[in-house]
Protein backbone atom coordinates (compact mmCIF):
# COMPACT_ATOMS: atom_id res chain seq x y z
CA UNK A 1 0.00 0.00 0.00
CA UNK A 2 1.30 3.43 -0.93
CA UNK A 3 0.83 6.82 0.70
CA UNK A 4 -1.59 7.76 -2.10
CA UNK A 5 -3.70 4.69 -1.36
CA UNK A 6 -3.74 5.50 2.36
CA UNK A 7 -4.86 9.06 1.59
CA UNK A 8 -7.56 7.70 -0.74
CA UNK A 9 -8.95 5.33 1.89
CA UNK A 10 -8.94 7.91 4.68
CA UNK A 11 -10.63 10.43 2.38
CA UNK A 12 -13.35 7.92 1.48
CA UNK A 13 -13.95 6.89 5.11
CA UNK A 14 -14.04 10.41 6.55
CA UNK A 15 -15.35 12.53 3.69
CA UNK A 16 -12.41 14.91 4.09
CA UNK A 17 -10.79 16.24 0.91
CA UNK A 18 -7.73 14.36 -0.33
CA UNK A 19 -5.51 17.47 -0.15
CA UNK A 20 -6.34 17.95 3.53
CA UNK A 21 -5.77 14.27 4.29
CA UNK A 22 -2.46 14.34 2.39
CA UNK A 23 -1.25 17.36 4.41
CA UNK A 24 -2.27 15.61 7.64
CA UNK A 25 -0.52 12.34 6.75
CA UNK A 26 2.65 14.17 5.66
CA UNK A 27 2.57 16.30 8.82
CA UNK A 28 2.27 13.12 10.93
CA UNK A 29 5.26 11.55 9.17
CA UNK A 30 7.32 14.75 9.52
CA UNK A 31 6.49 14.89 13.24
CA UNK A 32 7.54 11.26 13.79
CA UNK A 33 10.77 11.77 11.80
CA UNK A 34 11.54 15.03 13.56
CA UNK A 35 11.12 13.60 17.04
CA UNK A 36 13.13 10.50 16.21
CA UNK A 37 16.00 12.56 14.79
CA UNK A 38 16.04 14.36 18.17
CA UNK A 39 16.48 10.97 19.85
CA UNK A 40 12.89 10.63 21.09
CA UNK A 41 10.74 7.53 20.67
CA UNK A 42 7.12 7.89 19.51
CA UNK A 43 4.42 5.79 21.19
CA UNK A 44 0.95 5.32 19.67
CA UNK A 45 -1.18 3.34 22.11
CA UNK A 46 -3.01 0.48 20.40
CA UNK A 47 -0.93 0.83 17.22
CA UNK A 48 2.76 0.56 18.06
CA UNK A 49 5.97 2.37 18.84
CA UNK A 50 8.57 4.01 16.64
CA UNK A 51 11.76 3.40 18.59
CA UNK A 52 15.46 4.05 18.11
CA UNK A 53 17.57 0.91 18.23
CA UNK A 54 21.30 0.95 18.89
CA UNK A 55 23.51 -1.20 16.67
CA UNK A 56 26.89 -2.19 18.09
CA UNK A 57 30.18 -1.79 16.24
CA UNK A 58 30.92 -4.83 14.09
CA UNK A 59 33.22 -6.13 11.39
CA UNK A 60 31.77 -6.71 7.94
CA UNK A 61 33.18 -8.02 4.68
CA UNK A 62 33.57 -6.31 1.31
CA UNK A 63 33.16 -9.40 -0.84
CA UNK A 64 34.26 -7.79 -4.11
CA UNK A 65 37.60 -6.62 -2.64
CA UNK A 66 37.91 -9.46 -0.11
CA UNK A 67 38.64 -7.05 2.74
CA UNK A 68 37.29 -6.50 6.24
CA UNK A 69 35.36 -3.31 6.96
CA UNK A 70 34.62 -1.92 10.41
CA UNK A 71 31.02 -0.78 10.70
CA UNK A 72 30.80 1.78 13.53
CA UNK A 73 28.08 1.74 16.19
CA UNK A 74 24.98 3.58 15.03
CA UNK A 75 21.28 4.10 15.68
CA UNK A 76 18.46 3.01 13.39
CA UNK A 77 14.71 3.69 13.48
CA UNK A 78 12.48 0.70 14.12
CA UNK A 79 8.76 0.00 14.48
CA UNK A 80 7.39 -2.32 17.13
CA UNK A 81 3.66 -3.08 16.71
CA UNK A 82 1.32 -3.13 19.70
CA UNK A 83 0.40 -6.58 20.99
CA UNK A 84 -3.20 -6.40 19.68
CA UNK A 85 -1.96 -5.23 16.28
CA UNK A 86 0.58 -8.07 16.04
CA UNK A 87 -2.01 -10.63 17.19
CA UNK A 88 -4.51 -9.45 14.54
CA UNK A 89 -1.89 -9.85 11.81
CA UNK A 90 -0.96 -13.33 13.06
CA UNK A 91 -4.61 -14.44 13.06
CA UNK A 92 -5.82 -12.81 9.84
CA UNK A 93 -2.90 -12.96 7.39
CA UNK A 94 -2.33 -16.34 5.79
CA UNK A 95 1.20 -17.68 5.47
CA UNK A 96 2.19 -18.41 1.88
Amino acid sequence: MTKAEIVEQISEKTGIEKNTVLKTVESFMDTVKGNMTKGENVYLRGFGSFVIKKRAKKTGRNISKNTSVVIPAHNIPSFKPARDFADDVKKKVKVN
